[in-house]
């Protein structure tokens, strides 16, 4: 006849076993949410993309082109990203460059997580140039694990290796001067507080108190924008707020807009990745007081 330390310990033990297993289903769940999202917009580069969509024929793999799970580049601005950024990094000529004088606050060169998706919005190398490619034998850090495997490309703005043509609005280039500036001071500047509660530079921006907000998750400090109408919590930081990215200015650390701030990579509810839908210039509105 077994102890009553012995049946404790395994019922401790069964307990824990049931616990770790509903955890694990619960992440699987997650897991799948995410890959189900993903897979039906044109982010989607692998075989299961939509007819229409650049993608390639050579891996069903949808996350590969951006992410990996093994011996990605820690250095990146992006979680486990599978792109070397770095023979990318310079040669923008940015919005502040052409109109200088209608900005309030200072802009930084071009980095953050908006390089990480200009590694393939600027057309300056194919969207399979990835480190750890699917499969093995694909484990390049230069980043060209899958182009040693040719794969072949189609879509409407694609070449068949694979690189973004000028044709596509998505293809933004080096000259971002027509795009909307990033790597600046969220409202000309002024928030460098863990609690944003000076004025903003720019009083034409939604500030502290109208909607601007920030917190310390995971020990770092980050900012956004409330916004108005998109099912979202007031005061918490959702996917459906303008998210703004902590960079170093010379008045200090403080909130910066990036490409990610309006654009979500993961869903397409809206068109184009946007945060919030843009019906009467909601996008636009959510931080610009007009």
């Amino acid at each position: 006849m077994q102890s009553k330390s012995t049946i404790s310990k395994l019922t401790g033990s069964l307990l824990k076993l049931v616990a770790v297993s509903a955890l694990m289903l619960g992440a699987a769940g997650i897991s799948q949410q995410a890959v189900a999202g993903i897979a039906n917009t044109k982010h989607n580069l692998g075989s299961t993309g939509a007819a229409g969509n650049n993608k390639t024929s050579d891996t069903g793999e949808i996350c590969v082109f951006c992410h990996t799970p093994h011996a990605a580049d820690t250095t990146a601005p992006a979680p486990l990203w599978n792109k070397n950024l770095s023979s990318i990094a310079t040669g923008f000529t940015t919005y502040s460059t052409a109109s200088s004088s209608t900005i309030d606050g200072e802009v930084l060169a071009v980095g953050s997580v908006s390089i990480a998706c200009l590694s393939c919005h600027d057309g300056s190398q194919a969207m399979d140039n990835i480190i750890n490619a699917p499969g093995s034998g694909g484990y390049d850090t230069t980043g060209g694990g899958a182009n040693g495997r040719a794969y072949t490309w189609s879509g409407s703005s694609v070449n068949a290796q694979g690189v973004m043509q000028s044709s596509s609005i998505a293809m933004l280039g080096k000259d971002l001067t027509n795009d909307h500036p990033i790597g600046i001071q969220y409202c000309g500047g002024g928030q460098t507080a863990a609690t944003p509660t000076g004025a903003c530079k720019d009083t034409d921006f939604k500030g502290p108190g109208s909607g601007l907000n920030s917190a310390t998750i995971n020990s770092q400090l980050v900012w956004w924008v409330d916004s108005t109408g998109a099912g979202g919590t007031a005061g918490s930081r959702d996917k459906t707020d303008m998210i703004l990215y902590s960079r170093a200015f010379a008045a200090g650390t403080g909130p910066s807009v990036e490409c990610a701030s309006c654009h979500d990579p993961h869903t397409e509810t809206n068109p184009t990745f946007l945060r919030v839908s843009n019906v009467g210039s909601g996008v636009c509105l959510s931080c610009h007081v007009k």
